[in-house]
């Protein structure tokens, strides 16, 4: 079968690939539709080495597809299904993952696309408890957006920050994949919506998805705004993934007692901060990787109700890497999907 590898820094190349095997007890054997993308994947293409990685590595961390094949034992799929897949290789017997919280798992082997083999090829044979059925009103192109990016934003906003309608969020890099799912998410509860964006571009469509407020961090300082917007108050939750460059401002944009979720750090890993302000100020603070298995099916139930994905950009598989650079280059106002 083909598959989409990558074998050092930049260097991606379709090849010719041994198949997937047939299902073995306990397992399916699904047929690759849509990958989209991450930063994780862009983390990958740049070449960044750990000690669990694989190289060649099939890339793809997220992705949809259709199961062609049941292995023995298996009865809550059949061929024909429509599904998607978590991407971490989870033990399933620590008691992490006996208690639901898979991304806490004491025994992870690695995530799929970026330390073990993922999902930019034909086909996959994996464990059936690592894949969910896809509802039948949501297309696998949605669809397949819901491992990482609807989960993450359901185990940052509910799981973390237990977001409660009529609350004010601000939502980081609004343009972004989960930017943007988490904007409508919120709005779609009933929140207040306050988002941050690049460009005046960026800002009408965050706006046209349901942000109450979008603001352009070139041209504005965001955490005067937000500060005016909620008359001094501050937000409930801040929604932060961009790293060094705005952490320190979304604190200082929360109220007393807020929240602040963060999972990413593409401005940088780094930052110092006072800690007079977080105890006097009662902040909350909470480091968010992955999710669990159930904020997956949590954000397929957000789609099938018509909290859809925004797609910016469907390009084939042998453009891959040029999905990676617009990516990169923070063109996107969404998400980025790869068909097979």
């Amino acid at each position: 079968m083909r598959a989409l590898r990558l074998h050092g820094d930049r260097d991606l190349r379709i090849e010719e690939v041994a198949d997937a095997p047939a299902p073995g007890p306990g397992e399916v054997r699904i047929k690759i539709a849509a990958v989209a993308l991450n930063h994780i994947d862009v983390w990958g293409f740049r070449g960044m080495a750990f000690a669990k990685r694989q190289m060649p590595l099939v890339v793809g961390a997220e992705a949809s597809g259709t199961i062609e094949s049941v292995g023995d034992g298996v009865t809550s799929f059949k061929a024909g299904d429509k599904v998607v897949m978590f991407g971490a290789k989870t033990c399933g017997t620590c008691r992490f993952c006996r208690a639901g919280q898979d991304n806490l798992c004491t025994d992870v082997q690695g995530i799929m696309g970026f330390h073990i083999d993922g999902f930019a090829r034909e086909f996959v044979t994996m464990e059936a408890r690592h894949v969910l059925p896809v509802p039948a009103s949501v297309s696998l192109r949605d669809a397949a957006t819901a491992p990482i990016t609807f989960s993450t934003v359901e185990h940052m906003l509910f799981d973390n920050c237990k977001l409660q309608p009529g609350e004010t969020v601000l939502v980081q890099a609004g343009g972004s994949g989960i930017g943007t799912v988490a904007i409508k998410v919120a709005k779609a509860i009933g929140c207040t919506v306050i988002t941050t964006v690049g460009d005046d571009e960026k800002a009408e469509k965050a706006l046209a998805i349901g942000a109450d407020h979008a603001i352009n961090y070139r041209t504005e300082r965001f955490e005067g705004v937000v500060r005016k917007i909620t008359k001094k108050k501050g937000v409930d939750v801040a929604f932060e993934h961009t790293g060094a460059d705005t952490f320190n401002q979304s604190l200082f944009c929360l109220r007393r007692g807020g929240r602040l979720a963060t999972c990413g750090a593409t401005s940088g890993a780094t930052i110092t901060f006072n800690l007079m302000q977080l105890f006097q100020q009662q902040y909350k603070i909470f480091g968010s990787f992955g999710a669990p298995i159930r904020a997956i099916a949590d954000g397929l139930k957000r789609i099938e109700a018509g909290v859809t994905p925004v797609i910016d950009t469907e390009l084939p598989i042998d453009r891959f890497a040029e999905a990676l650079d617009r990516l990169e280059g923070r063109k996107v106002f969404g998400k980025i999907l790869v068909n097979l």
